[in-house]
């Protein structure tokens, strides 16, 4: 028994942790701002009306997102959808 030990390849590839990307920036975070800053500066009674053609994921993932979202910041939003929009607005209590 030598003094040897075998060394066993990495499964992975290793970088500087200082290049490890911090916070979560999800696919969706770019609609789910913009969806956002838009029910900052809503009257209350609109909904906001957003293309389903023009998300780049499925209205379920944004609206996914959006509740994540809207539940980390504590903020009461409601949506609906028809096979053309998806509809989202403030809640209020």
């Amino acid at each position: 028994m030598g003094g040897r030990t075998k060394k066993v390849p990495m499964n992975f590839q290793g970088m500087p942790q200082a290049d490890v990307p911090q916070g979560r920036n999800g696919k969706h975070k770019a609609i789910v701002m913009k969806i956002l800053s838009d029910l900052d500066q809503l009257q209350q009674g609109v909904a906001l009306k957003v293309p389903l053609a023009g998300l780049a994921h499925s209205k379920e993932n944004v609206r996914s997102a959006l509740n994540r979202a809207t539940r980390k910041g504590g903020r009461n939003v409601a949506t609906a959808s028809d096979g053309t929009f998806l509809y989202v607005w403030n809640e209020t209590m």
